[in-house]
């Protein structure tokens, strides 16, 4: 049994952040039945296709149930809100004021259900100066000064590869804080209500660079500190072939073990005197070999080095396969099997490698009278 059997949630999330946390509590084992209007949520149309939705609605959506409805319909709202008397969690991402513009806000299903666990997730929050701007994961981060930590230098801007603050800010703080209210009615009776705000939510990312600041009056600048760049200790070298060595040689016995395999000489070893001058040796030393050639050399000393692999290279990587990382499956309408998206549930709750399918639209308006 998974955890999370005998718990419904309505998902009226789209795109990322609620999907991404209805699809981590689906695999936990609750039933998540997605509220869809009749054509079908963006994501759904997202190129490349893999059947006839987009393969990352497919990802996202793995396990779930859906029902295509007008929520402007008023004819609709009270077998919405029907299905919300009979549920435990809802997840929304409109912006601030829709639900209730709606008939479907918190106090309205409280009303009738006050056991749910209502969660809202949005950009900056519900209250606040922000509360209504329009915003993508750059302009989150962006604006709680975690891209300016590294975004490359002028005319050679780096955009992260990662949607930080739809996932970090938004799709995990939304499970963990669900769980936790869960929990919480488990002992109070009573449900809560869940604001989720994705640019604040991103702060803890900047731990050291807020302790710097507040704590030693030294505010870090781009690309300048220990873990953006600023030191020989952690940074991105290249190779003779062009692939990239990852050095994170840090502490002191991996940054001697580092130095002692690739031959630094030992006036450059204290990057004390001169982090620079350090740097740009480390890198001519680095270039002069092929990352075939350097690998066996840091497998042997064992000091937080490798060579970067691209996506690609990391799906076939022994070390993942043998984790089970891709025994999960997605398949779709044709019957063609893909890898789930991997996620951070530990295998015991999350059940035995299965494959699943996400719904087509509306599949199961029939199962709920819609």
């Amino acid at each position: 049994m998974r955890p999370l059997e005998g718990i419904r949630v309505l998902d009226f999330s789209t795109l990322l952040p609620g999907p991404l946390a209805t699809l981590l509590l689906a695999e936990a084992g609750a039933e998540v039945i997605k509220i869809e209007r009749p054509g079908g949520e963006d994501m759904r149309h997202y190129e490349p296709r893999w059947g006839k939705d987009g393969v990352n609605f497919a990802m996202l959506n793995r396990g779930k149930k859906s029902v295509a409805v007008d929520l402007k319909d008023a004819s609709v709202r009270p077998r919405i809100l029907d299905l919300a008397r009979r549920s435990d969690v809802v997840v929304e991402q409109f912006r601030p004021g829709v639900m209730e513009r709606l008939g479907l806000g918190y106090e309205a299903i409280r009303k009738i259900n006050p056991r749910i666990v209502y969660c809202s997730i949005s950009g900056y929050g519900q209250t606040g100066p922000r509360r209504n701007r329009a915003g993508h994961d750059l302009n989150y981060i962006g604006d709680a000064g975690l891209l300016a930590l590294s975004c490359g230098a002028p005319g050679h801007r780096v955009v992260p590869p990662a949607l930080i603050a739809d996932i970090a800010g938004g799709a995990y703080p939304a499970v963990m804080n669900i769980v936790l209210a869960l929990r919480q009615r488990d002992a109070t009776g009573e449900g809560a209500y869940l604001d989720i705000g994705m640019a604040e939510n991103v702060f803890p990312f900047m731990y050291w660079a807020i302790g710097n600041g507040i704590g030693a009056d030294q505010w870090p600048g781009n690309g300048a500190d220990l873990v953006t760049g600023g030191s020989p200790r952690y940074r991105l070298y290249d190779t003779k072939d062009g692939k990239v060595l990852a050095a994170a040689p840090l502490e002191q016995k991996f940054w001697e073990a580092f130095t002692a395999a690739i031959g630094l000489e030992p006036e450059l070893a204290d990057d004390r005197r001169d982090p620079a001058a350090t740097a740009r040796r480390i890198a001519e030393i680095i270039a002069s070999r092929t990352a075939a050639e350097w690998s066996p050399i840091f497998d042997a000393a064992d000091c937080c080095c490798s060579i970067m692999q691209d996506a690609q290279a990391a799906f076939a990587d022994p070390h993942f396969k043998a984790r089970g990382v891709f025994a999960y499956a997605l398949t779709n309408a044709e019957g063609r099997p893909l890898p789930a998206l991997p996620v951070p549930i530990a295998p015991g709750l999350r059940g035995a490698p299965d494959a699943r399918s996400a719904p087509a639209l509306g599949a199961n308006n029939p199962e709920f009278g819609l």
